[in-house]
């Protein structure tokens, strides 16, 4: 029987990058059902990398890959709204606020939805819309307990959130269709309901931004590394089914073949994004964050599709594009594996290219320079932008 130490072993970047590199070199020696490896072509998804890099940040000066991007589409700095007047440490609450609940509601929006921002009459869609969509759900208070205080995200609130009042917050309705609306819905309430069971992270009353406080009582630098490990400990319960192990929920984890005895390959995209996301609220309420390499690739439909759109991995069976995948399905697995490994293999060539070392030129700012943006564009010159694989969403995974 698998021990919970097991279980809790795969809940760290560590497991995802080891266990991915497993099925990548099951796939180079063709044991793998869905893909295989086309070294050659790599050299094309590094030039569109270097090339959307210097065309994006020409002075190279890459800021973190994290959702606070987002939230600043079209030059609008956005999260000078958050929390007006409140000190250093209530602004880093909020913003840590506001990055989980935004993170969370980041998986994808589908093809068709769009959010019309009102104050700026933007039109945007995609992780920019519901990037912004989650901030002005914010701006109105709809995740606080404190109608005198909306720039929160209390445990109380979010464990009442239905469907309807996320859906009037995100304009989903008839021909602007949200993918996996309820799904977001339900997965607010289950952290809702986790956060107010774990006082010692999130305070009594319960609120997400308490995360903060937890972190600021360290006399030392904090590892990237342990954010995820928070983080998953904290919100591996919330994911409806996942699997789990010895009792110990596995969130974003799926199975493959190529991995001996418990089959399991972990991705943790969301956590891991969110990780990345709460570093720049984290230093700037005074705590300092380090190791950031010892988080991985994210392995979703941006990155994945680079490689996909590239021929770095090409199908045994061009089918495989053409019909709807479950997210936690085989070939979805062997291409989510693929990326992460490759996305390191990646980094060290673009590293070259630009002159960087990884001191310098982290993997973190790879993707943001980078290897997302990269996915994006060939998306929009091969199709309508949706990415090669067709994966059904429920609105909680990527």
């Amino acid at each position: 029987m698998p021990s919970t130490s097991e279980a809790a072993a795969l809940l760290s970047a560590g497991a995802v990058r080891t266990r991915c590199e497993i099925v990548s070199e099951a796939v180079r020696r063709r044991e793998t059902r869905y893909f295989r490896l086309v070294p050659d072509r790599l050299d094309d998804a590094v030039r569109r990398v270097v090339d959307v890099t210097r065309r994006r940040y020409p002075d190279l000066a890459v800021p973190h890959h994290s959702r606070w991007r987002h939230f600043s589409t079209g030059g609008i700095d956005r999260a000078a709204l958050i929390a007006p007047g409140a000190d250093a440490t209530e602004t880093a609450r909020a913003r840590i606020d506001l990055a989980i609940i935004s993170v969370l509601l980041d998986a994808g929006a589908g093809p068709h939805w769009r959010y019309h921002d009102v104050e700026t009459g933007q039109i945007l869609s995609r992780s920019e819309g519901l990037a912004v969509a989650s901030l002005r759900a914010m701006q109105t208070g709809l995740f606080s307990a404190d109608p005198a205080n909306p720039w929160r995200a209390d445990a109380e609130a979010l464990a009442q959130i239905t469907p309807a009042r996320l859906a009037r917050a995100f304009q989903h309705a008839a021909g602007n269709e949200l993918v996996g609306f309820e799904g977001r819905a339900s997965l607010l309430r289950q952290l809702g309901e986790e956060c107010a069971a774990s006082p010692s992270l999130f305070g009594a009353p319960a609120r997400l931004g308490r995360l903060y406080d937890y972190w600021a009582g360290r006399d030392e630098p904090l590892p990237a590394a342990e954010v995820l490990r928070t983080l998953l400990h904290a919100f591996g319960a919330i994911w409806p089914g996942r699997i789990s192990l010895a009792g110990v929920p596995l969130g974003d984890c799926g199975q493959h073949p190529a991995i001996p005895g418990d089959g399991l390959v972990p991705f943790h995209k969301l956590c891991q994004w969110l990780a990345y996301s709460l570093i720049e609220p984290l230093e700037a309420g005074g705590l300092r964050v380090v190791e950031l390499d010892g988080l991985t690739g994210l392995a979703e439909y941006r990155n994945g599709g680079l490689f996909l759109d590239c021929g770095v991995i090409a199908p045994r069976d061009p089918g495989v594009l053409q019909r709807p995948l479950d997210a936690l399905s085989e070939p979805v697995v062997e291409w989510r594996a693929l990326t992460v490994t490759l996305l390191d293999h990646l980094a060290v060539l673009v590293r070259e290219r630009l002159g960087k070392n990884a001191g310098d030129f982290p993997l973190h700012r790879v993707l943001e320079g980078g290897s997302w943006a990269a996915g994006r564009e060939i998306a929009l010159e091969r199709r309508d932008g949706s990415p090669p694989l067709t994966v059904v969403s429920d609105g909680t995974l990527f």
